[in-house]
């Protein structure tokens, strides 16, 4: 009898330190469902913050869609994130979502190739997408949040959308929905971002120099669309704010 509660005193013991061992070992993570998201949640309504790596710019350079070409744009991204204090560590390169038709020999450019394999996360840490195509919506459309309560600028702050004053969701893309370059033909890029010129008085809308450009808040216009909801009617900035924007640029971390 003795010999058996030894036994089970033994016993009580190995299973208190087993529960103990198991109470301060680290857990692991709650099971995660579609893209990596907890319980299949969509982007940015679940999971844990990541570093920022997306921001629209709160402010554009003021020239309207002249940034100086792509390198400029991409200049103007990295300036903006340092402005918001942003961490930029060694290596990081920021890219403005714009594509550039082909020019001078040059073969066109699709936003979607520049801004590297994500994912990407706003200033708060919420996620915006998790890779090229959900952001594009090449498997499933809508896979994105990007709209006015996720996209929001360096500062963390939303952009002023329709119903705001001013509006500022026109967002320079140059872009077809899938982020790719629009067919050469008639200014889809604003001379791929180098000028700041309208069209002549009386220019039907759309037949002249311009811009593509998308909605940050997804509403109006259309379609709606993030990347790719209508042209504008002029390069300078004044025609930018006329039809509801200020020259604004999305800007991703591609690495």
């Amino acid at each position: 009898m003795r010999r058996m509660q030894h036994v089970l005193a033994v016993m009580a013991v190995a299973a208190l330190g087993t529960l103990v061992a198991y109470a301060q070992a680290p857990q692991a993570p709650a099971a995660q469902g579609a893209q990596g998201r907890p319980g299949g949640a969509g982007p940015g309504r679940g999971g844990p913050a990541g570093p920022a790596s997306f921001f629209i710019t709160s402010v554009g350079k003021g020239d309207g869609a002249n940034y100086g070409g792509l390198a400029g744009a991409d200049a103007y991204c990295a300036q903006m994130a340092t402005a918001g204090t942003i961490p930029t560590p060694p290596g990081r390169t920021w890219r403005a979502y714009l594509s550039a038709v082909a020019r001078d020999g040059q073969p066109a450019v699709n936003a979607r190739d520049r801004i590297g394999v994500g994912p990407w996360y706003n200033k708060n840490g919420q996620l915006v997408a998790n890779t090229v195509a959900d952001l594009h919506g090449d498997i499933e459309r809508d896979r994105n949040s990007i709209n006015k309560t996720f996209a929001l600028n360096e500062k963390g702050a939303a952009v002023n959308g329709v119903g705001d004053m001013p509006n500022q969701h026109d967002i320079l893309t140059g872009s077809d929905s899938y982020g790719r370059a629009r067919p050469d033909g008639v200014d889809t890029t604003c001379s791929n971002y180098t000028s700041n010129q309208d069209p002549p008085a009386n220019t039907p809308r759309g037949q002249g120099p311009g811009v593509w450009l998308g909605h940050s808040d997804r509403t109006g216009g259309g379609n709606s669309s993030w990347n790719a909801t209508h042209k504008s009617g002029g390069c300078s900035q004044q025609a930018l704010i006329n039809t509801g924007g200020a020259g604004l640029l999305y800007c991703f971390a591609a690495n």
